[in-house]
């Protein structure tokens, strides 16, 4: 079922356009994800309850600034993580450095 939620960027917006159509509230959150801690989970919780789905982009390894050795976890065990979580409808690796230029494209 993990593996299920995760989409390429470019196929998210036509796999979210019948929840669209039916009206559904979706909800977005973005960032990096690299250390997951219990802060993050109650934050995708959080942002579960104010909508029907909840969409979480992570961003690229190659845009991850933390410091040496950083991301500690690639982008695909980093989206593999998020997916697991029972609040989390849908992962995508975003291919940008920040979530702006998602907003147009899904």
């Amino acid at each position: 079922m993990t593996v299920a939620k995760i989409f390429p960027l470019h196929d998210l917006a036509r796999a979210l356009e019948a929840s669209r159509r039916a009206g559904l509230k979706i909800v977005h959150c973005h960032g990096c994800f690299d250390l997951m801690h219990i802060g993050h989970i109650r934050h995708f919780q959080e942002a579960r309850k104010v909508g029907d789905l909840l969409v979480v982009t992570i961003t690229p390894d190659r845009f991850v600034n933390k410091g040496p050795h950083r991301p500690v976890f690639t982008e695909s065990l980093r989206a593999e993580a998020i997916a697991s979580l029972d609040c989390v409808d849908y992962v995508a690796i975003n291919k940008w450095p920040t979530a702006v230029e998602n907003s147009s494209r899904c």
